[in-house]
């Protein structure tokens, strides 16, 4: 059977997964798991890099990559293995041009690898990616998270998923209404 990165962008897209994107519900998680777990294995042993000839096989690997490992693997260490897999996608794609032809939510999806990274220089290159594309509320986004990441060095909501101890200042941020958990 073919595997075709089509099917990962039709199914991201339709709107019963979109209301979801960033509000998943186990149900989701699960059937994700489900339908793409297979593909994602393949993905992160670059089984799939013959999907970077067009800005779609780009697309639809930083989303296997990076989005949908979120949702598999829902607060596991797991859920970040294949992200830096993914920025490097979402560079080669965006070194040639290639998110210059998508539309603009599909475009924020594969610069989202960004977004999700705890240096720094990425949440900088996101942050000029947003921008430049005019993408605001994604920038909105994506500063927030740069700020987190400048004032922490990392996420801190991901310490307790990693095993890292919190500092008390992460702690506290943790406890506070308006902490980022992911």
């Amino acid at each position: 059977m073919a595997i075709d990165p089509q099917e990962i962008l039709d199914y991201w897209f339709t709107e019963p997964v979109c209301r979801h994107w960033f509000s998943a519900t186990p149900e989701l998680d699960q059937e994700i798991g489900d339908r793409f777990q297979h593909l994602w294995i393949l993905a992160s042993e670059g089984q799939l890099d013959h999907w970077m000839t067009s800005a779609e096989g780009c697309l639809a690997l930083a989303i296997l990559l990076d989005q949908f490992p979120l949702n598999m693997f829902r607060g596991r260490p797991e859920c970040f293995k294949t992200e830096a897999q993914a920025r490097t996608i979402a560079g080669f794609a965006i070194k040639r041009g290639f998110d210059e032809t998508l539309s603009g939510t599909r475009r924020a999806f594969l610069y989202m690898p960004y977004m999700h990274s705890e240096e720094l220089q990425d949440q900088d290159r996101s942050v000029e990616l947003f921008e430049r594309a005019g993408l605001q509320d994604n920038l909105a986004f994506a500063r927030h998270h740069r700020e987190i990441v400048r004032r922490y060095g990392r996420f801190p909501h991901r310490n307790a998923i990693l095993g890292r101890p919190s500092s008390p200042e992460e702690l506290e941020y943790l406890a506070s209404e308006g902490a980022f958990t992911g």
